[in-house]
């Protein structure tokens, strides 16, 4: 069965420029390449954090001044809990608002509005997988074992818990 993976996304911006100095200083990505589209004619501006990936976000000129954003949310996984508090510091710091914590129990999250009001999502898994939705607050100000501790106190008491590792396993049979 073909299944494709997903590899990248694009978002109409307003300020095209803003944007990307957004997510070149608060997430690392380096602009790989700029122009007007032949087949879509806006200003486009690709971005990426993977070398092995021209692009994994394009930013695209055309968004009418007063519209709403329409992305539900984009999401960036980090490696650890001071990457995820850093993101934070820095976003914050670039324009970002509305900044919010979840502990989902299998990830823990912050979401906050780029300047243009798009959703983004930062999160790191944790070692465990309860079913979704799951949001409690999340409290970043904890140390990394105090708030390991409060997840797996939150996560073993909700029906379907289970290793991390196990459930990816399961999915892993399911998928195949």
């Amino acid at each position: 069965m073909a299944r494709p993976h997903l590899s990248h996304f694009g978002i109409f911006v307003r300020d095209i420029d803003l944007i990307e100095r957004f997510y070149t200083g608060v997430f690392g990505l380096l602009a790989t390449d700029r122009g007007v589209g032949k087949t879509f004619r806006n200003q486009l501006v690709f971005l990426t954090g993977d070398p092995r990936q021209h692009h994994q976000l394009v930013l695209s000129g055309g968004r009418a001044p007063d519209s709403p954003s329409t992305v539900m949310q984009l999401s960036f996984t980090v490696e650890s809990l001071d990457e995820l508090r850093a993101i934070r510091d820095k976003a914050l710091v670039a324009g970002a608002t509305s900044l919010i914590g979840l502990n989902h129990g299998n990830a823990w999250s912050i979401y906050f509005d780029d300047p243009e009001g798009n959703k983004v999502e930062v999160y790191l898994d944790t070692p465990f997988h309860v079913p979704q939705p799951c949001g409690e607050p999340l409290n970043l100000e904890l140390g990394d074992e105090a708030l390991l501790a409060e997840t797996r106190a939150l996560v073993e008491t909700l029906p379907g818990f289970m290793p991390r590792d196990k459930y990816v396993a399961e999915l892993a049979r399911t998928l195949d």
